[in-house]
């Protein structure tokens, strides 16, 4: 169980991300971004040892609000080539200084991911211990493949994260969700799995999109 710290972070998470949102190839705003925190959620690490979490960041700066989807990993010491992977480094509070990774390069948030997916695992309260979010949904048509001690290697595109599995499978992280107002997103028709959730829109509306596919390869 995931124990959560309400404490200071220096820099924050919105600021870490500010930082290094604007060199993904899935980024559509400019130069300098502005962040706010909208949503997400988080899994547990069977071993205590990583916190993972999901976080929805909305941009601002345009003439239009994107919503970015950026999976983090935290851990007390750095990942063993998972350099390229980094997104920076924070002092906590409580639990002294964090290696923060993009998530979609540590094999323990993939696993766990993989997991969620295939009704394994549960998605849990971005801010509250040991608390479920329900509003999390996932469906698998098939068994998740398992990683067998092998990170796959992410590609980047404009579209998002695509991380090839074994078995012929693709996992899909939706960098942009397009969310549907007070609808339940529906995945693609080839979809073999998938997790939505939702987060606060505009004029106490609630946004919900798809935020991770898996597919044939």
């Amino acid at each position: 169980m995931a124990v959560i710290h309400h404490t200071t972070l220096k820099p924050t998470k919105t600021e870490l991300i500010a930082g290094w949102l604007p060199g993904r190839p899935w980024y559509r705003g400019g130069p300098v971004p502005v962040l706010e925190r909208s949503g997400g959620f988080r899994l547990d690490d069977p071993e205590g040892e990583v916190g993972i979490e999901f976080v929805v960041v909305t941009d601002s700066a345009g003439p239009e609000r994107t919503a970015y989807l950026v999976p983090l990993t935290y851990r007390g010491a750095p990942l063993e080539g998972a350099e390229h992977g980094l997104v920076g480094t924070l002092e906590h509070g409580v639990l002294g200084t964090r290696w923060v990774y993009d998530g979609c390069h540590d094999p323990v948030l993939v696993t766990e991911l993989l997991a969620l997916i295939g009704g394994r695992a549960q998605a849990m309260s971005q801010s509250v211990t040991d608390t479920p979010d329900h509003e999390v949904g996932r469906s698998c048509a098939v068994a998740p493949p398992s990683l067998d001690g092998r990170m796959p290697e992410p590609a980047d595109d404009a579209d998002g994260t695509h991380l090839p599995l074994p078995g012929g499978t693709v996992l899909h992280v939706h960098r942009v969700p397009e969310p549907v107002a007070g609808e339940q997103p529906l995945p693609q028709p080839d979809a073999l799995g998938h997790v939505a959730s939702g987060w606060p829109g505009p004029d106490d509306s609630r946004l919900r999109a798809v935020f991770m596919t898996l597919r044939p390869a």
